[in-house]
């Protein structure tokens, strides 16, 4: 778990990208999002739906890096505010 966190906390991305997630936070809803951006179900574990979105984020980052015209700052941005969302429930759950 606190490898998930630890990971998390690395990310380094454009400032304006983590204050829009930030202000997206707010309207994050797991039953909707999660299903839309990994297929999964709300009944997935924080854990579990913070490593895929680590993973997704990741290959983003990497499409956005390469300028491939595929990137999507949109999706990008929607998974940062359901990484910030998850980080959250996993660091509250207890250890």
């Amino acid at each position: 778990m606190t490898d998930l966190l630890a990971l998390f906390s690395a990310i380094r991305r454009p400032r304006l990208m983590i204050r829009a997630a930030r202000i997206g936070v707010a309207d994050y809803r797991r039953d909707r999002d999660l299903r839309r951006l990994l297929g999964a179900s709300a009944s997935s574990a924080p854990e579990r739906a913070l490593a895929a979105l680590l993973d997704a984020e990741a290959r983003a980052e990497a499409t956005r890096m390469a300028g491939d015209a595929a990137y999507s700052i949109a999706r990008h941005v929607d998974l940062l505010i359901a990484l910030m969302a998850e980080a959250r429930l996993v660091a509250r759950r207890p250890a």
